[in-house]
């Protein structure tokens, strides 16, 4: 999640493909075939000509992604996939001549993995359908835009647990789990997905479910994005739209420790229906800030502020209002009156650093928490509620395993390009005084290159299962990049 207007939710991307050019890389890699000539015309003609190699006009724009860090990748070729044949056609090549792939949805992967030097991204932003179905359920097409799905599931007065930013892939949010603003309530992205196809290394198209390879759907759910194939649909359950009413309150100057204190005595006993995060922007000094919402109605949420109000004091400012669920949405989500056009194309491009650890439980001293980000401006932190029903499914149950957690710690650095290395080492710094302060563990979706022992720091004690599923569908690792699954 991320503070409203911004965009730096997390995506791991659809499927994936080997990075060198991450300079804060600690992990490595396996041995890989050495490479043999793509037979790119053949793809080309298969692709009906959508494909975009270095040499050509469109080639600058079509390998940016969110993150301008990583403008300087250099893919071979950018394909645009319309069709389940042509992803089974890229990965048909990639399989053949040992080329790295990654499939890229909303592009936004902290690291940069969608945009492989020397491979081939697998665009899949043209299969963005979103059908909404009479039983309540959607089916969603791998490259649709969170503001999509929720522009069509608000026109039939459906609900989906999803992220905030509009511009995420549906794809990388789910395949990582997908935390949200009504999670509590409804639970995480991926405890809403009933059904996925995915292109294996083998180019086969499974259609998977609970009932049909339910290893593979096991690992769908939170084994993160590009570990086992191509993610080309999913099919989710839905809840009818409710009423949400947002919030967000500001507060004076020396008070982030006592807030942060009282958000977590709240959310010891909080209802599902209520969300927030509290926002540590750095600096001197460091400004807090709390957004959330209530799924209910105004009347719902008021005793719950009286009651954060009586412990963190009254803020400086407080913005409550009661909207539809897709207004809702628009909020977080910073489009105001925009289409969903509008709200897309205006989502900024920036540059920066970024990691995350786990809250399991309250901290003993709010203040060193505080601490980390005092005297340092660029370097923000955003602490998620988890709880409710994202708790109530056990650890093993899906892949992703933070289930008994309070919360999450985003770690968010804004830098430039020639700020990045120092931006590397705050970012660094802080999560390791984290783990220091007992907040360990770490969200998929928020990847970063350098988290010590990242294999069981994301996915905890379902590693070895997720090892095993990967080996099984990939075999000869042709879904390799350094954070895969088989090189942890």
């Amino acid at each position: 999640m991320a503070t409203v207007g911004s965009c730096s939710d997390g995506e791991n991307t659809a499927g994936t493909g080997n990075l060198s050019g991450t300079t804060t890389s600690a992990v490595t890699t396996t041995s890989r075939p050495a490479p043999v000539p793509p037979d790119w015309n053949a793809l080309r003609e298969r692709l009906g000509g959508a494909l975009v190699q270095s040499s050509e006009a469109g080639y600058d724009e079509a390998r940016r992604s969110v993150n301008t860090l990583y403008d300087n990748h250099s893919p071979l070729a950018i394909a645009y996939c319309t069709t389940v044949d042509h992803i089974k056609a890229c990965v048909e090549l990639a399989r053949v001549s040992h080329t790295p792939l990654a499939a890229r949805s909303g592009g936004h992967s902290y690291t940069g993995y969608s945009v492989p030097d020397g491979g081939l991204v697998v665009d899949v932003r043209r299969m963005s359908g979103v059908d909404v179905r009479p039983d309540g359920t959607v089916m969603v097409g791998a490259g649709a835009r969170l503001i999509d799905v929720y522009t069509a599931l608000g026109a039939a007065g459906r609900c989906l647990p999803a992220g905030s930013c509009p511009t995420v892939g549906i794809a990388g949010l789910t395949l990582g789990g997908g935390l949200g603003v009504v999670a509590r309530k409804y639970g995480l992205t991926c405890d809403r997905l009933v059904g996925a196809q995915v292109v294996t290394a083998d180019g086969a198209l499974h259609t998977v479910s609970q009932a049909n390879e339910p290893d593979l759907f096991w690992a769908l759910r939170g084994g993160g994005g590009g570990n086992f194939g191509i993610a080309t649909s999913f099919t989710f359950s839905t809840e009818p739209s409710p009423d949400v009413t947002v919030f967000h309150l500001d507060y004076r100057d020396g008070a982030a420790a006592t807030v942060v204190g009282a958000w977590q005595e709240l959310f010891a006993s909080a209802p599902d229906e209520l969300w927030a995060a509290v926002a540590l922007d750095g600096g001197s000094p460091v400004k807090c800030s709390v957004s959330g919402c209530f799924v209910g109605p105004q009347s719902g949420l008021m005793p719950l502020l009286d009651r954060l109000a009586r412990t963190a004091g009254k803020p400086s400012n407080r913005l409550v209002q009661q909207k539809s669920y897709l207004d809702a949405m628009r909020y977080f989500a910073g489009c105001g009156n925009k289409t969903a056009e509008q709200c897309a194309a205006d989502s900024p491009r920036s540059a920066f650093m970024a990691s995350s650890r786990i809250l399991s439980g309250p901290l003993t001293d709010p203040a060193a928490l505080v601490a980390l980000v005092d005297g340092r401006p660029d370097l923000n932190l955003l602490v998620d509620s988890l709880g409710g029903a994202v708790a109530r499914i056990a650890p093993e149950d899906t892949a992703f395993p933070h289930r008994a957690a309070l919360g999450t710690v985003q770690i968010y650095h804004k830098t430039t390009k020639d700020g990045q290395a120092a931006a590397a080492r705050a970012v660094a710094e802080t999560r390791d005084a984290l783990a220091r302060l007992g907040v360990r563990g770490g969200y998929v979706n928020y990847i970063e290159a350098a988290m010590p022992d990242w294999g069981v720091a994301y996915y905890g004690a379902n590693l070895n299962r997720l090892g095993s599923v990967a080996r099984r569908y990939d075999p000869d690792d042709v879904f390799s990049f350094p954070q895969s699954i088989q090189q942890a």
